[in-house]
């Protein structure tokens, strides 16, 4: 039986823009929560009044094994994302990811905690052989963030097998979008992707946007993203904690769409709803980008009965727009 009120849940990097949204679905969801975070890029403005909040780094091993104390699960949120920066900085990369996420492991089975749901990424799959992606891709990352998040997925298999630590595995897409309910508007700290970068366009605070290559093999020209709204991308935490409390079973699945947005149709999305007639400059393709990326989410939706509601382009910029204009 999957009895929630009495599963109380850990999660680590709950306080940043994705952990916020998946605390606050565990909470509306019945599950008893616990936000674990260093606060480096989790903000106090995303931790939701009545949660508790323990204060701390994975990287500390005593920390996290104090507040692993009591959990039932775990949802391992905390991470460096910057794909671009993993291949400069590797270091910070192999000591963040995969030493902290060894100490966490660790925290967890010391204290008896038999369940974790692991923030993956489609980043293990590196360029596409062909689409839409299932989770048998090979799997080849280009950069060194993909293989950190690939190769925590290998020591999770161990863990199973040695520790019994049953895991589902959620290798996110472009998780992008705001709380549709409005009650998380924690802005993302030093974002990267586009739509935040086109919300930062939007207010004024850059001066006009770049479109990386106009000549794709693609409708448009531009490239070709799967996005998935982070209150869907939530929902699945939600679903894959509950497979996880029924079945004695691990688990691995994507979170997409499997419908790809371009770089233009976003675009053109976002000045028609936000009424801003902002600037774009067509600027040379970047290394390593493919035309097209797309997520198959079936297996998502067979064992999770997982489907995105609110991953399409209006309610993604809505939400979005509304965050970044209830800034002071």
């Amino acid at each position: 039986m999957n009895d929630r009120s009495s599963c109380h849940v850990l999660v680590v990097g709950g306080a940043g823009y994705i952990g916020s949204h998946v605390t606050k679905a565990l909470r509306d969801a019945g599950y008893h929560v616990t936000v674990f975070d260093n606060l480096r890029a989790g903000l106090r403005q995303n931790l939701l009044p009545g949660i508790p909040f323990f204060h701390g780094d994975i990287l500390i091993p005593e920390q996290i094994q104090e507040a692993m104390s009591g959990m039932s699960a775990v949802i391992h949120l905390a991470a460096l994302k910057a794909a671009g920066e993993s291949m400069v900085k590797p270091e910070r990369y192999a000591t963040h990811n995969l030493n902290g996420t060894i100490n966490l492991l660790n925290a967890a089975t010391a204290e008896g905690v038999k369940r974790l749901v692991f923030s993956s990424s489609a980043a293990v799959y590196g360029q596409p052989e062909y689409l839409p992606l299932d989770e048998d891709h090979p799997k080849r990352p280009i950069n060194f963030y993909g293989f950190t998040k690939l190769e925590i997925e290998r020591i999770l298999g161990w863990y199973d097998q040695l520790k019994q630590l049953r895991y589902a595995s959620l290798r996110y897409f472009n998780a992008a979008g705001y709380d549709v309910d409005g009650e998380l508007n924690g802005l993302e700290q030093s974002p990267q992707n586009l739509l935040p970068i086109v919300m930062e366009t939007i207010m004024g605070t850059r001066p006009y946007i770049a479109v990386y290559g106009d000549d794709y093999d693609t409708p448009d020209g531009s490239c070709i993203r799967d996005y998935i709204h982070l209150t869907d991308l939530a929902d699945a935490h939600v679903r894959a904690l509950d497979y996880l409390n029924t079945n004695d079973q691990s688990l691995t699945v994507n979170l997409g769409t499997s419908s790809g947005l371009s770089v233009f149709e976003v675009l053109k999305a976002a000045k028609e709803i936000s009424q801003v007639d902002f600037t774009v400059n067509v600027a040379p393709r970047r290394p390593g980008d493919p035309a097209k990326l797309l997520a198959k989410y079936d297996r998502a939706r067979e064992f999770l009965g997982w489907n995105p509601q609110h991953s399409n382009v209006t309610t993604l910029i809505e939400t979005m727009l509304r965050a970044y204009r209830s800034q002071p």
